[in-house]
C-alpha cells in the first residue's frame, strides 16, 4: 500500500520538528549529557517501537559517538550484561519505560528516581526530551514508513 509522506505534505510543521531535535541536541551539550548515552536512547526506543529506519540510524550514530558494536548487539538485552554505565543504564530504562506507555501508562516511580540519582535535573531533561522526541520521529516512521538508505554502513 503507498502511504502519505507526511514532511512532504506539511513540510513546515516537519521543519519545527526537526529544529526541536536540534534544540534538545544544544540542551545536551549545555547540560554536557554524553552523547552515547542519547544515541542508545534513541536506538532502544526505534527498536521497541518498530522504527527501522531510525534504529539504523541512530545505530549509526551511536557507533560514532563511541558505543560499541557490542553493546548495540545485546542493546535489547542490556539488563543482563555488565556492558553499559550507571547513566547509560538509567536512561535506558527511563526510554524504555516512555517508550511503553501504551501498555503501562506511567513511569514507575523507581525509574524516575533511578535517573534522578543519576543525572541532574538538567540533564534528566535532556533524556526525557530526547526520548520524547525519537518517539515523535518513530511514530511518523512506522505510520508513514521511509525506507532505509541503500548504501550499507561502511566498515
Amino acid at each position: 500500500m503507498n502511504r502519505i509522506s507526511v514532511p512532504d505534505l506539511f513540510p513546515d510543521v516537519y521543519r519545527r520538528l526537526l529544529t526541536l531535535n536540534r534544540e534538545v541536541e544544544a540542551a545536551r551539550r549545555s547540560a554536557d549529557v554524553e552523547l552515547a548515552v542519547i544515541e542508545l536512547v534513541k536506538v532502544r526506543a526505534s527498536q521497541i517501537n518498530g522504527c527501522a529506519f531510525c534504529t539504523d540510524m541512530h545505530a549509526k550514530e551511536a557507533l560514532e559517538a563511541g558505543v560499541t558494536a557490542r553493546q548495540l548487539a545485546v542493546l535489547p538485552t542490556w539488563r543482563e550484561t555488565r556492558l553499559f554505565t550507571s547513566a547509560e543504564r538509567a536512561a535506558l530504562d527511563l526510554a524504555e519505560s516512555m517508550s511503553r506507555l501504551a501498555l503501562t501508562q506511567h513511569v514507575p516511580d523507581e525509574v524516575y528516581a533511578a535517573a534522578a540519582e543519576v543525572f541532574d535535573e538538567d540533564q534528566l531533561a535532556v533524556v526525557i526530551w530526547a526520548a520524547a522526541v525519537i518517539q515523535t520521529f518513530n511514530a511518523l516512521n512506522v505510520t508513514c514508513p521511509k525506507p532505509l538508505p541503500e548504501q550499507d554502513w561502511p566498515s
